[in-house]
C-alpha cells in the first residue's frame, strides 16, 4: 500500500489503483481530493478531521465513494452514501479490510460531554487510533501516532508508542505544533521506538508500506 500524509490528522492509503482517505478535516489545508476513491473513514466528528466542505469535494470527485463511521457522525451527513459501524466491527471496502476499536474520545476535561471516537486498522497493517489512546490488542506493523492535542501529554505518546510497538510510528494530529514544535516529539519518540527494535519517522509526503 501507498501512504500519503497530510497536515494534521488527515491521510490516505492506496492499494490496487484505489484509495480510502482517512479524516479529511479543517485543518489539512494540503489536500486536495484525489479520484479513484472508495471510501471515507471519520474517526469523530471533531472539526480537525471532519470538514463537510473536504467531503464534498472528495464525493464530487468521487460520487460512489462510501463514507464510513461511528452513527454520532454519520447522523450529520444527509445527502451522501454512509455506512454505520461500531467498535468491534469490521467492513471491507473494495481492496481495504477495516477494523474498528475504542468507542470514545479521550478526556479533554472531565466538564466537556465525551465523544464517540473509532480507531480503525487498515489490512491488518495500519493502525490509527483517532483521537484516543486506545489499544489494538493485536500486532501492528504501522502506526500513526498523535503526538499534539488539548487531550494529550507527551509521555502518553511514549507509553502508547511501546506499548503497540509497531514497526514504524508516523507523527500525526500536530497542525497545533509551530515548525519549532513539530521538532520536539520528533526528537524525543525515536529513542522509544529503538529501544524495542522500531523506527519513528515523519512523513513528508507518501511512502509504500
Amino acid at each position: 500500500m501507498k501512504l500519503t500524509k497530510y497536515e494534521h490528522a488527515c491521510f490516505t492509503v492506496e492499494k490496487d489503483g484505489q484509495v480510502l482517505v482517512v479524516d479529511p478535516g479543517g485543518f489539512t489545508s494540503d489536500f486536495i481530493a484525489p479520484e479513484h476513491v472508495v471510501g471515507i473513514v471519520i474517526t469523530h466528528e471533531h472539526a480537525d478531521h471532519f470538514d463537510q466542505e473536504q467531503i464534498t469535494a472528495i464525493i464530487d470527485k468521487n460520487p460512489d465513494a462510501i463514507i464510513v463511521g461511528h452513527g454520532e457522525v454519520l447522523k450529520q451527513i444527509e445527502v451522501f452514501t454512509t455506512k454505520t459501524v461500531d467498535a468491534g466491527e469490521t467492513f471491507e471496502l473494495g481492496p481495504f479490510k477495516l477494523e474498528f476499536f475504542g468507542g470514545e474520545h479521550a478526556v479533554i476535561h472531565p466538564s466537556m460531554p465525551p465523544v464517540a471516537n473509532l480507531g480503525v486498522m487498515i489490512n491488518d497493517l495500519l493502525y490509527y487510533p483517532g483521537d484516543s489512546f486506545t489499544l489494538p490488542g493485536k500486532p501492528v506493523d504501522v502506526l500513526a501516532l498523535p503526538v499534539a492535542a488539548p487531550w494529550l501529554k507527551i509521555s502518553e505518546a511514549m507509553d502508547f508508542l511501546t506499548a503497540v510497538k509497531p514497526r514504524l510510528a508516523f507523527p500525526t494530529h500536530d497542525a497545533i505544533l509551530s515548525k519549532v514544535g513539530r521538532s520536539l516529539p520528533d526528537r524525543m519518540l525515536p529513542g522509544f521506538a529503538e529501544s524495542y527494535g522500531g523506527t519513528y519517522q515523519r512523513i513528508e509526503k507518501s511512502i509504500d508500506i
